[in-house]
């Protein structure tokens, strides 16, 4: 029952971690109704709508993780209750998969940095401007909370390997007994 533990300490600290999304998002938000009210230039005023959806996307990611990684604590228990080796392998199917697409994630995202720079350097208007800004910011927070989170999934799949080693000696140790 120990891979049981270590799941839902993994999901408990991504639980933990999905906040800050929610934290960004409230502050971008925060920005958007500030610049509103208090926006006097075009450039000010600019910055409402992009701050606006940068805060509904990180909102929505934050919540979705939230709500799901909440849920995996009881249903990981379930699972592992229900059949500990099949439990085990969707784990570490799993972890590895959400590796792979880190992966992705740390390449795709500064592409998209460099594109939002790139606007801002050549289209002079506010619109354009607040939007590239706007970007920039918003990946930089998913990229610091999405790299946590792989530095955290890498270390729980590697908290995995040795249990799925031991688990299967285990096994073959029983069935040598028999």
């Amino acid at each position: 029952m120990e891979i049981l533990k270590i799941a839902q300490e993994w999901a408990r600290a991504e639980v933990f971690s999905t906040r800050f999304f929610i934290i960004f998002a409230i502050l971008f938000l925060a920005a958007s109704a500030g610049f509103w009210q208090l926006g006097k230039t075009e450039l000010a005023k600019a910055y409402i709508i992009p701050l606006l959806v940068a805060g509904v996307l990180l909102m929505t990611i934050g919540l979705g993780l939230f709500f799901t990684n909440k849920a995996r604590i009881m249903q990981f228990e379930k699972a592992c209750n229900d059949n500990a080796p099949a439990f085990e392998a969707s784990e570490v199917a799993r972890a590895e998969s959400t590796l792979k697409e880190y992966t992705v994630v740390f390449k795709v995202v500064p592409i998209i940095i460099i594109v939002a720079a790139l606007l801002i350097l050549f289209i002079n208007t506010p619109t354009w401007r607040a939007i590239g800004i706007t970007t920039i910011a918003m990946m930089i927070v998913i990229l610091l909370v999405d790299g946590t989170a792989h530095a955290r999934i890498e270390a729980y799949y590697k908290q995995l390997q040795p249990v799925e080693k031991q688990e299967k000696t285990d096994e073959l140790n029983r069935s040598k007994a028999n």
